[in-house]
């Protein structure tokens, strides 16, 4: 198994729960409180849901083109962008959606392609802030890119929860119920 087949499906099913749990929000007919739902934060100094958003695409994104051993998407700078913004400029649930949707699109065009460089090949990460990180493309994959996904992941799901948005674990693992043995669903 090649890092591509781990990230894919990983970021596949999880950002199809994400944009699952915007359809359910936006389904509360919100009206006027949809941006303060999208500018929502957990803390004060913490990012909010429509940057988590775009940050969990941004890692997506950038899992992929890595591991791939090409240079990131124009699209990851646009959602940093957007993202770091989003405090003054939330956008809407519906820009939400739309911004997962051109990430499945992009993972799963990512995961067609053969290109990937091997899990021992050195990678150098580097931050914003001028931190750089020498990994092997397997500890990029291990230490970086799935956790800092799921940070954003459950960021989001946290703030819609907390939000009052109906979501359960259900919603969380919904991949999983393809693999339910039949009739051991426990009755409700």
């Amino acid at each position: 198994m090649n890092l591509a087949d781990i990230l894919a499906p990983t970021y596949l099913q999880m950002l199809q729960a994400l944009s699952g749990w915007l359809e359910k929000a936006a389904a509360s007919d919100l009206g006027e409180e949809e941006a303060a739902l999208t500018g929502a934060r957990l803390a004060p100094d913490m990012f909010p849901l429509s940057t988590q958003i775009r940050f969990a695409c941004v890692q997506a994104q950038e899992g992929m083109s890595r591991v791939r051993g090409v240079p990131l998407p124009t699209s990851v700078g646009v959602l940093l962008d957007e993202g770091r913004n989003a405090g003054e400029h939330p956008g809407s649930i519906a820009d939400a959606r739309t911004r997962i949707a051109e990430t499945i699109a992009f993972v799963e065009t990512a995961a067609a392609d053969v290109r990937q460089i091997a899990p021992s090949a050195p990678l150098a990460h580097e931050l914003p802030q001028g931190m750089v990180f020498d990994l092997t493309a397997e500890q990029y994959v291990r230490d970086w890119a799935l956790p800092q996904f799921y940070f954003h992941l459950m960021t989001a799901y946290a703030i819609l929860r907390a939000q009052g948005v109906d979501l359960g674990k259900a919603d969380y693992v919904a991949h999983i119920f393809a693999y339910l043995r039949p009739g051991t669903l426990p009755a409700q």
